[in-house]
């Protein structure tokens, strides 16, 4: 009888262990070695399965790495991941969990393996997915996917253990997985693609891994976004510019809005803009997504705060980004007139701006009866005093605008039209619309013969000035004594002594990187080429450490450093 006592004893403990801290019955062990189940899309041989390594266990993870890349590393470089490895699990107890679950809430607890640690495993992927990936296929049993691991789990790339970033990587898949509880099975309801990656996107934010801008996740999103800065928002592609606008439109609602709008949302039973717009209700806000979204394309151009407070980024690290828009010039005659077509998606950005000219100004628009635009514009007397406003369009999608003494009064119009009427079942490939801009400038008889005088004059200028930069050019070059660049430099800045000092390296490189060899001290196409060319030259240091294969133009950090090497030799 006491034998059977102690046997029905140690069952009843056993299942008490179960319930109660399951992670006891299911903890998986240092040095266990596991083969996973991974995505061959993203893997680096197109595996489909790979055998790990257990490598850390921390108070809330399983930290595993492939084999094949973890055994052909030097003794060093295993010293230095299995210290970034400690790093990382102390980071993901300490900061990223908590954090991330207090304000989206919590991923399934202890889930489908019975354990309350989170399974991180780090795998060789393509450049292309160099941060990582979730897949839902885990948090179902392997009858229903054959190819589910059972696991509440993320993906890392293995070279994430080498970045800066790899906190950031962590942070934004494991938002996704509190993202599938949240969602899929806590309200079975399926969030959209875009919205899904927006609270991933914050997450480096909100837990302060973008403070320190250089190097940072924002840094590489603010790159992405200025070379597609037109992407649309809602079709999700997965390619590396629909990062880009994602992260600087969430920065900017959460700068406007505050960061709650985003948890907010997520803990809904609505999906996409819907539970956007239910989260702005519910924080007493009167403006709707398609408002705040008009406002950014708005803020994306002009970024500063005395033009509007919604017109401008609180984040310190974006208050100088701002979008070069698409340059429509007028011709300085008696009357012009041009009809110019475009293609747009829905909720994408687009900017052009009309400058040159002197007279009325007239602009027409006309757009696919298909679609609903919104056309804000911004009117500019110069770079400081500029002024927000829209065009009104009939039901037919036309409308037209006026200004007198256009290119006196005012140098610029920029037209900034977007499409915003479809809030729900986004894809991968959405529809495209089409839209037309006339724009005529008329100018008096009186007015073309002034026109006519300045032109004269403004060739004589031009040929004088010509004369003159080149003994300036000439006087710098001997006086310039140029032995290291101390600020990041990029493109705009305008009598700058450091861009002298640039270009004069730039010039010293020879003409296969700056075949002009201008030295101005203006930071324009020019110079940016040149920097491009110097960058890809020495892509080994400067854009392959960042997962870069194209140079960016700016002289970020890594560029200045190369530069600074070669000076002072």
């Amino acid at each position: 009888m006491q034998k059977i006592f102690r046997i029905k004893l140690g069952i009843v403990f056993f299942v008490f262990l179960y319930f109660f801290f399951p992670s006891l019955i299911c903890a998986d062990s240092q040095g266990q070695v596991k083969i996973f189940f991974v995505n061959s899309e993203y893997s680096l041989q197109s595996k489909d399965k790979i055998q790990t390594t257990l490598l850390k266990v921390s108070q809330e993870g399983y930290f595993y790495v492939e084999d094949e890349w973890y055994k052909n590393l030097s003794q060093d470089d295993k010293k230095i991941i299995d210290q970034n490895l400690e790093i990382l699990s102390q980071e993901f107890d300490k900061k990223i969990y908590p954090k991330l679950t207090s304000f989206y809430g919590q991923e399934w607890k202890p889930g489908i393996d019975n354990d309350t640690r989170i399974t991180i495993v780090f795998h060789q992927m393509k450049e292309n997915h160099i941060g990582g990936y979730f897949t839902n296929i885990d948090e179902y049993p392997r009858l229903q996917n054959p190819a589910s691991n059972e696991r509440e789990m993320v993906y890392l790339n293995t070279q994430a253990l080498l970045s800066q970033n790899s906190k950031s990587y962590l942070a934004h898949e494991f938002v996704h997985l509190i993202s599938f509880n949240q969602k899929e099975r806590l309200r079975g309801v399926t969030e959209d693609f875009w919205l899904n990656e927006s609270r991933a996107e914050y997450a480096p934010t909100y837990l302060g891994y973008d403070d320190e801008y250089q190097g940072s996740n924002l840094q590489q999103r603010v790159k992405l976004f200025l070379s597609a800065p037109s992407d649309s928002l809602t079709e999700w592609k997965n390619q590396k510019n629909d990062y880009g606008i994602i992260n600087i439109f969430t920065q900017y609602l959460a700068d406007q809005y505050g960061n709650s709008i985003l948890a907010d949302s997520l803990k809904s039973e609505k999906t996409g803009i819907s539970s956007i717009n239910a989260a702005l209700l519910k924080a007493g806000f009167s403006q709707d997504f398609s408002k705040i979204f008009t406002d950014w394309t708005i803020t994306i151009y002009l970024n500063d705060c005395k033009f509007g407070e919604k017109y401008c980024y609180k984040n310190q690290n974006l208050k100088n980004l701002r979008i070069n828009p698409s340059l429509i010039f007028f011709p300085a005659t008696y009357k012009t007139q041009f009809l110019l077509d475009y293609s747009i998606s829905q909720w994408s950005g687009n900017w052009y701006r009309i400058v040159g000219g002197e007279g009325k100004l007239t602009v027409r628009f006309a757009g696919d009866l298909k679609a609903k635009f919104q056309i804000p514009y911004v009117l500019c007397q110069d770079s400081s005093n500029c002024k927000a406003d829209f065009m009104i369009l009939d039901n037919l999608q036309k409308g037209e605008i006026t200004f007198d003494n256009f290119g006196k009064d005012w140098t610029s119009l920029t037209l900034i039209p977007s499409i915003e009427n479809k809030t729900s079942g986004f894809g991968s490939e959405e529809d495209i619309y089409n839209f037309s801009i006339t724009a005529s400038m008329t100018n008096t008889p009186q007015e073309e013969k002034l026109i006519q005088d300045l032109k004269a004059r403004i060739l004589e200028l031009q040929k004088l000035i010509s004369e003159t930069q080149a003994r300036i050019n000439a006087i710098l070059a001997k006086k310039l004594v140029c032995s290291k660049i101390e600020s990041n430099l990029h493109y705009g800045l305008q009598n700058n002594q450091e861009v002298r000092c640039l270009q004069q390296f730039l010039k010293s490189q020879g003409s296969e990187i700056y075949p002009e060899g201008l030295i101005t001290g203006n930071f324009f196409s020019l110079t940016q080429k040149a920097v491009v060319k110097f960058q890809e030259k020495y892509a080994a240091e400067i854009l392959t450490p960042y997962g870069l294969t194209q140079g960016s133009g700016a002289v970020d950090l890594a560029t200045r450093n190369k530069i600074n090497q070669l000076l002072a030799k």
